[in-house]
């Protein structure tokens, strides 16, 4: 799924959950609303906080040291610097949806 189809899935469920309001969720503010939560869990991350989104999973950054590793085709010694990485691990709920449970 890409963001602009979790947007028009977000705007069509809640024009079905709120018939009643006068004016309807349109796509260009579900879209700010999508665009700042990933902005905020963005520079969270970039502080090195994690992010947990109860009953979906948590994120956080990982530390790779610096290593060195092997070119594939030559065999070749090849320096690899340290780096930061993003880290998901699932939810006990999402793991158990995804397997059957």
């Amino acid at each position: 799924m890409t963001k602009s189809e979790l947007i028009a899935r977000l705007v069509e469920r809640w024009a079905a959950e709120n018939p009643g309001l006068e004016r309807e969720l349109r796509y260009n503010e579900m879209e700010l609303a999508v665009t700042t939560v990933f902005e905020e869990i963005a520079r969270a991350l970039e502080q090195g906080r994690r992010v947990e989104l109860r009953g979906f999973g948590a994120m956080a950054v990982k530390h790779r040291t610096a290593r060195t590793g092997r070119n594939p085709r030559t065999g070749e010694p090849v320096s690899v610097e340290a780096k930061a990485v993003p880290f998901f691990k699932t939810s006990k709920l999402l793991h158990t949806r995804l397997n059957g449970g």
